[in-house]
């Protein structure tokens, strides 16, 4: 889901409060949150990349991008790890796991124009290892989708948690998914995501260990947070 893509900035989906009347949980509905609103923007990059050759920027920046590789690294996670990037939007992080060595990567997005701009720019940088899957990830790394899928208008708290379930589906027992976020605090998203069993940990910047488990479930998850990004409007 392109939210999450590597588009512009972040903080353009803090959107918890401004104009509009918020939802029940604090949310004010936006264009956002919609499929429609992502594909004009990917329709328009695609363009742009056919036109001048310009991949885009890279949401949430390259820094967030740089500290999410260096996690994996410090882990010693292996190259040859299944990698899920969740609404790759134009594929310049999986370009750059690829550049790092790692081979068995995969970007999901719901606009098309996303999926067909990460193909012509995974294929420029000349990458065949770059795929669609849709299960059994060591990783899933989400840059946003979450933040926008907050947003939308139609149903937003049943759409948050068929994402949770689609997570534990994809995510390989004792995985670990890593997301950034621009409108949840630590707390919430712990709170969100509480219904699945999760391991979890808070980076880089602070160091905060511990699990979430719910009664009845089978299988646990790491959960690790790449910050809570406080720049809500």
């Amino acid at each position: 889901m392109s939210a999450g893509a590597d588009g512009s900035g972040g903080p353009e989906v803090a959107a918890r409060s401004g104009e509009g009347s918020p939802g029940e949980d604090g949310f004010v509905p936006s264009a956002l949150g919609t499929r429609e609103h992502w594909d004009a923007v990917y329709e328009r990059e695609l363009r742009t990349f056919q036109e001048y050759g310009d991949t885009g920027e890279v949401w949430f920046g390259e820094e967030s991008m740089n500290r999410l590789i260096r996690w994996m690294q410090k882990r010693k996670v292996p190259l040859d790890a299944s990698v899920l990037d969740i609404g790759t939007g134009n594929g310049v992080f999986l370009v750059e796991l690829a550049k790092f060595g790692f081979s068995n990567i995969t970007g999901i997005d719901y606009s098309p124009s996303a999926i067909q701009l990460s193909g012509i720019i995974t294929e420029k940088e000349g990458l065949s290892n770059i795929k669609l899957k849709l299960s059994g990830f060591h990783i899933c790394i989400d840059k946003g989708t979450f933040d926008a899928i907050s947003l939308n208008p139609d149903n937003a708290i049943e759409k948050r948690k068929q994402y949770v379930k689609s997570l534990s589906r994809v995510l390989k027992v004792k995985g670990f998914f890593l997301i950034t976020s621009c409108n949840w605090t630590k707390e919430e998203l712990l709170n969100e995501f509480s219904e699945e069993s999760l391991y979890f940990s808070l980076l880089p910047r602070l160091e905060c260990n511990g699990r979430i488990s719910a009664p009845g479930l089978k299988q646990s998850f790491h959960f690790s947070l790449l910050s809570s990004w406080n720049c809500r409007i």
